[in-house]
């Protein structure tokens, strides 16, 4: 509840700093007696799709850690946490990016995942399931994968293409929401009702489109990210963690810790944030002989 309570109220913060902005900036008056303001329309949709975004994304640190309870390490005590960091310097290194935070977070699932502004300011986090769960080699296959989304620039780009999509279901919405007021509900001036429940439906219908677009790209960034740990930690390793994840996966159905930046996946076919793990070691095998 305490999660939820938190991303409710955040998001609302946002919503409230963006209805601001595009009140400052007079782009919230795009309806007006002769029609749509087009101009006005596509800033204020860019405003709320781009600005909901990024903002996101610039919080998306603070949020994991405070939605998972992650907890950085500074000072290592353990000779597994020593372990942690010292294999994330070195893929961090070797993959030329700054030295992202490494953080561990209480829960029964081997899950992981990296998210943060950018390449040089990043957050690295595993599971206590992941470490009580997988061998050392598959340990670091996972750290290999999730350094490679922060070299790849994965949390930026997901940023920029949802940001795109926000703001064309926002946009075409209101524009074909307004054709319909005319055309069907037969409104001379201003708007209807018409218009205001056709841009409802309007959002929640391109909106699930647009959702599938993020998600293929979600899809293929999963590939690459994968590839890229393979790289990093040895494709054999690699391929072993994705085994020893679909073995858990085939034993129980694991949640998503973080929806846009975790290890493991979601839904099915369009709606499916990562590849079948089947397709995923499919295609590392298909790469070359495991090494």
């Amino acid at each position: 509840m305490k999660r939820v309570m938190l991303l409710v109220a955040t998001n609302v913060a946002v919503m409230v700093v963006l209805a601001v902005v595009a009140s400052l900036l007079g782009v919230d008056r795009f309806l007006t007696q002769n029609g749509l303001n087009l101009p006005a329309l596509l800033a204020f949709s860019a405003i709320f799709g781009f600005g909901g975004a990024f903002i996101s994304l610039a919080m998306s640190k603070w949020m994991a850690k405070r939605s998972t309870g992650a907890q950085v390490i500074t000072e290592p005590k353990t000779s597994t946490e020593m372990w942690l960091i010292n294999t994330v310097q070195r893929q961090a290194r070797t993959a030329g990016i700054g030295m992202p935070e490494v953080a561990v977070f209480d829960a029964p699932e081997p899950n992981a995942f990296a998210t943060g502004m950018n390449r040089n300011n990043a957050l690295v986090a595993v599971s206590t399931g992941l470490l009580r769960n997988m061998s050392q080699d598959e340990v670091e296959a996972v750290l290999g994968h999730e350094v490679a989304h922060v070299a790849n620039g994965d949390m930026v780009t997901l940023t920029l293409v949802q940001g795109v999509v926000n703001t064309f279901v926002m946009f075409l919405s209101r524009v074909v929401g307004y054709v319909i007021d005319r055309a069907v509900f037969k409104t001379e001036r201003g708007v209807g009702p018409g218009y205001y429940i056709s841009v409802i439906v309007l959002q929640i219908v391109f909106g699930i489109l647009a959702t599938t677009i993020v998600c293929w790209f979600s899809r293929q960034r999963e590939f690459r990210a994968d590839a890229g740990g393979a790289h990093l930690a040895g494709r054999r390793k690699m391929i072993a963690a994705l085994e020893r994840l679909k073995a858990g996966h085939a034993e129980s159905s694991l949640p998503e810790q973080v929806a846009a930046f975790g290890f493991i996946g979601g839904a099915k076919k369009f709606f499916m944030t990562h590849p079948p793990l089947e397709d995923r070691i499919a295609a590392l095998k298909a790469g070359g002989a495991a090494g």
